[in-house]
């Protein structure tokens, strides 16, 4: 059965898809951008600013789903630029001390609103 996750303690999303679906255990995280939910607006800073704020989203929606961060399979990174990827990785890692989930990053030619990273995670039980 198909559930749909939300929280008011994420980002409102910017287009026609939920925040995250689960289905059958397994939970599906949109790709997440560094938009404070208070203010819908991008978070100030680099990329280490930015990153840090799509990881908050994304625990947000884990918390409002059930899971933690330890239940995270597989990440994908987008960055508007490679020369971020150190910034990015040194952030993402705080979230992931151990037991890391399997993850890709690769370069966009452009992000959703300016954004410098966005996030897409998928969690199991």
């Amino acid at each position: 059965m198909k559930r749909i996750i939300f929280t008011e303690k994420a980002p409102r999303p910017v287009g026609p898809y939920s925040q995250a679906v689960e289905h059958n255990g397994v939970l599906y995280i949109a790709g997440q951008i560094p938009l404070n939910p208070e203010t819908s607006q991008l978070v100030e800073g680099g990329v280490a600013e930015q990153t840090e704020q799509v990881m908050k989203n994304i625990a947000a929606i884990l918390d409002e789903a059930g899971y933690t961060f330890s239940d995270v399979l597989k990440s994908t990174c987008l960055l508007a630029d490679m020369a971020d990827f150190k910034a990015m990785n040194e952030i993402y890692g705080r979230y992931y001390p151990e037991n890391s989930p399997a993850r890709v990053a690769f370069a966009v030619k452009q992000l959703p609103l300016g954004a410098l990273v966005e996030i897409e995670t998928v969690a199991a039980k």
